[in-house]
């Protein structure tokens, strides 16, 4: 049933906390399926005269292992190299830690088969990465009989068959998970672009990309295409008015129903639970609509979030009700970033409020509580990392910003947080998961990962069963004076795990109304209430170095919900509350 009276997204969504995991990192759970260097052919930088092995996941980021010590190639370019083996089965292995932390939803950077370890160059997307499932060189055999454009011809392989196998546990466990949608290009060693290539205008699929000019002796042109962004190993497909044209529309809209309905009898419960949707500004209105009828005229509760990193007013088109049901919500991260990273440039407390207020009623009714709201993301340097940065450039200057936060420039440091540091980022979890919208974790923030952006910020999880090596060596090969330690951080986890039980168990904190009752640009002091029906909760940020007294003159009874701060008002006037510096409380109306 849809979330309300004029509401056009999906209820489940408005509880969901999720968690991003980029496979490829997570764990490993499978050896046997680790990827060889013929699987890795094509990928960026494509380097087949080079050696290459599956990395050694405890390693030392930035040290250089046997296999990378000769290469010419830069060292950016090798760490892009690098496989540590993450597959589904990882996943798997530690669904029983997600339940532990609390989540309920899962969003997965691309599982479909690629040569890459961030897989946005697909080769397809109606199977599953061979090297995410027990058997890689049976499935490819299985491919390899198929016809790719005949979805009669489809067969279900092993790394298949175990993606719906983890869909089945995380829905018995009460999990969603949504795939990664790439659709505005496909791979150069996709199926329908290596035929083009092969066969030019001959190719069945020659009008499926953006073709530039053909490849004929006679006339002296050679084969050129669009890639996504200039980047060739990217070929976009081709759009009309319409958006996508006929043949990837077609392909693509068969590949959603697979993996929505994999038994194709009208129950989607087996299936995915929706979609997140990679550059999705890339792709011309036409084609989401239509799109969008697709994915709910199978499962009407499927949820649909985009990457859009855009002001509201180039975001309102696409959140009424058409096309997508949320987005990255990247301006809360920017508003967030302004706020409690940044220290000497931080903005006041009302500019915080106006900016949060303006999300909330930018778009229509239900879009604001199932937005998700993240800090980070694997496009992003780590929260932690981006508060050792702090100040220096504003995040909401999304371009000025992406690029300064590659550690290639010299100018960003690639440190471990101080404790300090950290106690920003824990004051945004408290935001993050009491506030409007649907938090998103990023994985290993909860247990105080860092690093700069791609690739740094896809570095492998952190386990506590697991031994890993200081971060001795820097970017330039140099040795830090003094070594990072590697591993989990406890008490951030615990921090975590908390406030998404308090979330889970108090309904207010993810649908009820929201008011501010402190704004106060002086002591940098932040409140609201959530509240819903008979449940009412309210939240203090201080976000100042100093001790804060807060004013809220709450009558009635109320408990402390999290912080362990002592009152006194039972039959009393809550009038103050006094707040260490950079710390937060939250008080929960016992009657």
């Amino acid at each position: 049933m849809q979330a309300g009276s004029g509401e056009f997204v999906p209820a489940w969504a408005k509880d969901a906390v999720w968690y991003q995991i980029f496979p490829e990192r997570f764990r490993n759970g499978d050896a046997a399926n680790d990827p060889a260097k013929s699987d890795i052919a094509g990928a960026f930088p494509d380097a087949p005269d080079l050696p290459w092995r599956v990395h050694p996941w405890t390693s030392d980021w930035y040290a250089r292992q046997d296999y990378e010590a000769g290469a010419s190639i830069p060292f950016h370019d090798l760490l892009q190299r690098r496989r540590y083996g993450g597959d589904l089965q990882g996943i798997i292995d530690r669904l029983d830690y997600l339940q532990d932390l609390g989540i309920n939803a899962i969003y997965l950077n691309p599982v479909f088969a690629s040569p890459s370890a961030h897989k946005y160059d697909g080769n397809s997307y109606h199977h599953i990465d061979p090297n995410f499932g027990p058997d890689p060189e049976g499935d490819r055999r299985l491919m390899a009989g198929e016809d790719p454009n005949d979805p009669s011809s489809w067969v279900w392989t092993s790394a298949d068959k175990l993606a719906l196998a983890m869909i089945k546990q995380c829905h018995a466990r009460g999990i969603r998970v949504i795939f990664d949608g790439v659709f505005n290009h496909m791979g150069q060693r996709s199926w329908p672009f290596l035929d083009v290539v092969a066969k030019q205008k001959d190719s069945p699929y020659a009008d499926w990309f953006s073709v530039k000019s053909w490849r004929d002796p006679a006339k002296g042109t050679s084969f050129d295409y669009a890639g996504w962004f200039g980047h060739k190993t990217l070929p976009e497909f081709r759009e009309d008015e319409e958006g996508i044209v006929a043949g990837p529309r077609d392909y693509i809209f068969a590949a959603t129903r697979r993996w929505m309905d994999p038994d194709g009898d009208g129950d989607p419960s087996d299936g995915i639970d929706g979609w997140r949707l990679d550059v999705a500004f890339c792709v011309a209105h036409p084609f989401w609509k239509k799109w969008r009828k697709v994915v709910k005229g199978i499962n009407p509760e499927a949820y649909i979030t985009a990457e859009l990193i855009d002001p509201v007013p180039q975001l309102k088109p696409y959140l009424q009700g058409d096309e997508f049901d949320a987005v990255m919500n990247y301006n809360f991260a920017f508003a967030c970033s302004d706020y409690f990273a940044d220290e000497k440039s931080r903005i006041r407390t009302s500019e915080f409020d106006r900016r949060l207020q303006e999300l909330r009623e930018a778009f229509p009714a239900g879009v604001a509580e199932v937005q998700q709201n993240l800090f980070g993301s694997h496009d992003t340097d780590r929260i932690g990392s981006h508060i050792v940065n702090r100040d220096q450039k504003h995040a909401s200057n999304w371009r000025a910003y992406f690029d300064f936060s590659k550690v290639e420039n010299g100018e960003y440091n690639p440190r471990k947080p101080t404790a300090r540091e950290l106690s920003a980022q824990k004051l945004f979890a408290v935001l993050q998961m009491t506030y409007v919208g649907a938090p998103m974790i990023y994985y290993g923030d909860e247990v105080g990962m860092w690093g700069a952006n791609d690739p740094d910020c896809r570095k492998p999880m952190v386990w506590s069963d697991l031994v890993y090596e200081d971060e001795v060596i820097l970017p330039d090969g140099s040795r830090k004076t003094v070594p990072d330690k590697v591993g989990v951080n406890q008490e951030l986890f615990d921090h975590y795990k908390k406030l998404i039980a308090l979330r889970n168990a108090l309904p207010a904190l993810r649908r009820g109304s929201f008011a501010t009752v402190i704004v106060d640009d002086v002591r940098q002091l932040y409140g609201f209430r959530r509240k819903l029906g008979q449940e009412e909760i309210v939240v203090v940020l201080n976000n100042s170095d100093e001790e804060q007294v807060a004013e809220l003159a709450l009558s009635g009874d109320w408990r402390d919900g999290w912080t362990g701060l002592e009152f006194a008002a039972q039959g009393k006037d809550l009038s103050e509350v006094i707040l260490p510096p950079r710390e937060a409380a939250i008080f929960v109306r016992e009657n």
